[in-house]
């Protein structure tokens, strides 16, 4: 993701507003763009995960905050089933661009498992046995080509598709043949199939498959972005982010950038419908920017990232709210990015990225913490 020099605060905070976006529009999500360098330890992949304070406010919702990564851009980061690894996105060891990796739930033992190009959207799946992600270097070996800046702020539509490999990266196997944006993979509570994004038909709709690739069912038709799904815990719904085009206008410019393989940022609210794409229901109308959905353990509320409360800043909080977009509440209170959450398999933890702790602008690293929200 390309920061602009700061050449006035004003210029400043375009591009502090621009990096928030960037979370939002990139595959599953990107990071801010960060400089430092890793640690030692953590090149060595046995970095120990340290101590940090939670905000005041933040104490009714987290404890025993633990910081996993170290330096540089980490996110996506998200549990196998048995809670006992975590596979993540990482820019690291002078690559240009996200891979995927592997490690230990307590940070240590970190392992590449992709290739080249870039990849994004991890997960654990068959009992915890293999990894798919996505991944574009099928079309390249090299990091995708970045958006020519004279086109403004846009995300590229890269040509990923779905790769799986065992979690050591051995065994990798191409799982998907669209060349398309295909990405933003969630695996169901049984284990049988994947939810996912596509441009496959043209546009960014959400879809189901078999964890081996057949049985694909087409789940949203509005023209705009549906994407970012994730399952409820009993596999019964889906709930995803979404910017459907208001006007003729709108509709246009979104088509064109289409065309061309790039969306332009804006505004996105969560929406929530049921497994096989029925009853599509708009959940939050706050404004802003409102992604990174996932569910409570129980299966009644939404844990997500906002900035509503300052659309056009990087100040990312995590929020629950009800499924009827009732009971919103405020989890972090950090004033720079938090998000893209998801809780433990026991339900006892949460990971998550966040800016916090960061030794240079930018920089976003992997936290886990004990949930002692209600």
């Amino acid at each position: 993701m390309p920061v602009n020099p700061i050449v006035s605060s004003r210029a400043a905070a375009r591009a502090l507003s621009a990096a928030a976006l960037a979370l939002l529009f990139t595959a599953c999500g990107e990071k801010p763009e960060a400089e430092a360098p890793l640690t030692a330890e953590a090149q060595a992949g046995s970095s120990p995960a340290v101590m940090i304070e939670p905000e005041e406010a933040e104490r009714a919702f987290i404890a025993n905050v633990r910081q996993l990564t170290f330096g540089g851009e980490n996110a996506e980061a998200y549990w196998s089933a048995n809670g006992e690894y975590i596979t993540m996105q990482s820019t690291r060891d002078g690559a240009a661009c996200d891979q995927q990796y592997v490690m230990r739930a307590d940070g240590s033992d970190v392992k590449k498992i992709s290739v080249g190009g870039k990849t994004t959207c991890g997960f654990f799946y068959d009992n915890d046995s293999r990894v798919f992600f996505a991944a574009t270097h099928h079309a390249d070996t090299a990091c995708p080509v970045k958006p020519d800046p004279s086109q403004g702020y846009v995300w590229p539509l890269d040509k990923f598709d779905f790769y799986t490999s065992k979690p050591d990266g051995s065994d990798l196997q191409r799982l998907t043949n669209y060349g398309v944006y295909t990405a933003e993979g969630i695996l169901s509570p049984d284990g049988k199939t994947i939810v996912f994004t596509s441009t496959k038909d043209g546009d960014l709709d959400i879809y189901t498959m078999n964890v081996d690739g057949t049985n694909v069912k087409r789940l949203t038709n509005t023209p705009g972005y549906d994407g970012g799904p994730w399952w409820s815990p009993d596999g019964t719904k889906i709930v995803y982010r979404a910017h459907h085009p208001k006007d003729s206008a709108e509709l246009a410019q979104y088509n064109a950038l289409l065309a061309n393989n790039m969306i332009r940022p804006s505004k996105v609210e969560l929406f929530v419908m049921n497994a096989d794409g029925s009853n599509q229901t708009q959940i939050t109308n706050l404004g802003g920017a409102n992604f990174g959905p996932s569910w409570t353990p129980d299966g009644q509320r939404i844990l997500f990232s906002s900035n509503h409360s300052n659309p056009r800043s990087r100040d990312f909080n995590l929020y629950i709210v009800n499924l009827d977009g009732t009971g919103l509440t405020q989890v972090t209170s950090h004033p720079e990015f938090d998000g893209f959450p998801m809780f433990s398999p026991d339900g006892t933890k949460i990971v998550w990225a966040s800016n916090r702790n960061a030794k240079s602008e930018g920089e976003t690293n992997v936290f886990v913490a004990d949930w002692v929200g209600k």
